[in-house]
């Protein structure tokens, strides 16, 4: 999947239907893996087009923006973080399954069927119902998923706030799969269907009318990131909401959704976003007596006690009022400018190292990871307010200044060399007056 030749084979038309799973099985079939493009990397142009959209048709008929700037940031910078680990080793739903296919597999169907195509997609979508209803009612396999039902607005920026963890346990569910389809046709639908998920992440589309008895729709899958009581534990569909009205979790959209948590983190910070429900599962663990009640702290559901049914009661889900007030980040309006300016930096030295990541040594791949992780972090503690979060951004300017230095960063424009180290040594003594000022003065004012 990261054949730069597969990759060039994707044109504008290809790149714009892969989104919506229309991509025919004779444009789509590879004999080998490396043959199969990174689709999910080819459709970056795609998002951003689509966030764009979003934010012009929601501005024309609402007359206010989608989302929210702190929210948005929050969610680019999960996503950004969920696709660092592919930097150093391939996905473990990949790896995982080409073990099993070369190991365990029972019978080999062509590659080039466009039956054997057919079938993954629907065997794909069907795994992914059942990991995607596990992440929900599996304590441990929630503290993955809820990084994504964490945001309390719901747009296309919301689709990218993905889980670092969430990867390590949805290879089970398509692992059945390797035992006669051939991994080339396997990555593909893997990524449509992932693909397939961020347009439906929306509320400037209402209802699709015939479709919506099909397919997973933006009416659908905002059920599905509802607080109020009758969203919870509904929708789970990837592409065919079929699943949902088998199974019995089908839910249709009628009051109005508030979304997020149940109980909201209230924090803008990504590593805090990703692992703070870890950190919940371990302190409940031990303050949870008996060994059979400690398991079921981790694998029964997020609302589960003792005394009480697997996945919780349903009367102890905080109700919406209608009056929910979102968390929002009391920075000013000039930091905020600041966070989006460096955020945007960021983001082109992320997708630079992507793009040079062959010819990168391990070394430097280390640490400009170590960079992008600091600098979203420190966004966090400056939308959060943090009374570290001075220290924070002293720190990070720091280490950009010593990446350049060593040949580890470069600056987005070569001409700029000066002008980039002038205007971080600005940073760098601007944030550390405002850290000593905070260490002797007290929180953040």
């Amino acid at each position: 999947m990261k054949n730069p030749e597969a990759q060039q084979d994707v044109s504008f038309s290809q790149g714009f239907r892969m989104l919506f799973y229309t991509m025919k099985p004779n444009e789509t079939s590879f004999q080998t893996l490396e043959e199969v493009p990174d689709y999910v990397k080819k459709a970056t142009p795609f998002f951003i087009s689509l966030m764009l959209l979003e934010l012009v048709v929601s501005w024309i008929h609402k007359g206010k923006s989608p989302g929210r700037l702190d929210d948005a940031l929050t969610s680019i910078s999960a996503g950004v973080l969920s696709r660092l680990p592919s930097l150093f080793f391939r996905s473990i739903e990949l790896t995982s399954y080409i073990y099993i296919w070369e190991n365990y597999r029972l019978f080999s169907l062509p590659w080039d069927s466009p039956w054997t195509w057919y079938l993954t997609f629907f065997g794909v979508d069907f795994g992914y119902y059942w990991f995607h209803r596990m992440a929900h009612e599996v304590n441990i396999m929630w503290a993955g998923h809820q990084t994504h039902h964490s945001s309390e607005d719901y747009n296309l920026s919301t689709a990218l706030r993905q889980s670092v963890l969430q990867l390590y346990t949805s290879w089970i569910f398509y692992s059945p799969l390797a035992l006669f389809i051939p991994p080339s046709v396997y990555a593909v639908h893997l990524q449509f269907n992932l693909l397939y998920q961020f347009w439906i992440h929306t509320e400037v589309i209402n209802n699709l009318g015939p479709l919506e008895l099909i397919l997973n729709t933006p009416s659908h899958h905002r059920v599905h990131h509802g607080r109020n009581r009758y969203c919870i534990d509904k929708n789970f569909a990837g592409v065919l909401i079929i699943w949902d009205r088998i199974f019995g979790t089908f839910e249709a959209e009628n009051e109005k959704v508030v979304y997020g948590l149940t109980h909201p983190i209230n924090t803008f910070e990504p590593i805090r976003v990703q692992f703070h429900h870890l950190f919940y599962i371990w302190t409940t663990f031990w303050a949870t007596p008996g060994f059979f009640n400690k398991l079921s702290v981790i694998f029964k559901g997020p609302g589960w006690g003792p005394g009480k049914p697997r996945l919780g009661l349903s009367e102890e889900i905080p109700e919406v009022t209608g009056k929910d007030v979102r968390f929002s980040s009391s920075a000013s309006q000039l930091l905020k400018i600041y966070t989006v300016v460096q955020f945007a930096l960021m983001l082109v030295f992320y997708e630079e190292t992507f793009a040079d990541a062959a010819a990168l040594s391990q070394v430097t791949l280390l640490l400009r990871v170590c960079f992008i992780i600091l600098t979203l972090t420190s966004i966090g503690f400056l939308l959060d307010q943090r009374p570290k979060a001075a220290f924070m951004e002293t720190l990070r300017c720091l280490m950009f200044l010593m990446l350049y230095r060593f040949g580890h960063l470069k600056p987005v424009v070569p001409s700029l060399s000066s002008a980039f180290v002038i205007v971080f040594s600005i940073c760098i003594a601007f944030w550390g007056v405002r850290s000593m000022k905070q260490l002797t003065s007290g929180p953040w004012k």
